[in-house]
């Protein structure tokens, strides 16, 4: 069973991603801060599945990056974290710049530390970092 951290994952689109995805043959660890754009009963479709975790955390946070990197080796980190809704850039501008920004500089650069230590391991090949964004107008 391949480990997919999927960051954002109880945001609509992100849920909906760990819904289709959650039939496969795949553990997904799901990190999300649950603010303003998270629906958390979304989440209970999935909270009885084995093969799913669920992390409260912040992309921004290195030392929680570094433990569920350690703990669940992912082969694929796929991002929907961030402040999509133009209108909270405007309301809002430092969390804004703290999670689309520092806090995806923070998970990028996590992952490429993570894929240079283990590039060399069986199957590294197949790690792969994706970011999803939508934007709401």
């Amino acid at each position: 069973m391949r480990n997919v951290l999927i960051c954002g994952g109880a945001g609509f689109i992100g849920s909906n991603f760990i819904r289709s995805l959650i039939k496969n043959n795949y553990k997904i660890i799901n990190l999300d801060l649950l603010t303003y754009a998270a629906s958390p009963i979304t989440l209970s479709d999935f909270t009885k599945k084995k093969n799913y975790t669920f992390i409260k955390g912040d992309i921004g946070d290195k030392k929680k990056l570094k433990l569920i990197f350690k703990k669940y080796k992912p082969v694929s980190v796929i991002n929907f974290a961030g402040e999509t809704h133009v209108d909270r850039s405007i309301d809002s501008p430092s969390e804004f710049i703290n999670t689309n920004i520092l806090g995806f500089f923070n998970l990028i650069n996590y992952s490429a530390e993570y894929w240079k230590k283990n590039k060399k391991k069986k199957n590294s090949n197949l790690y792969k970092f994706l970011l999803m964004k939508c934007t709401v107008q």
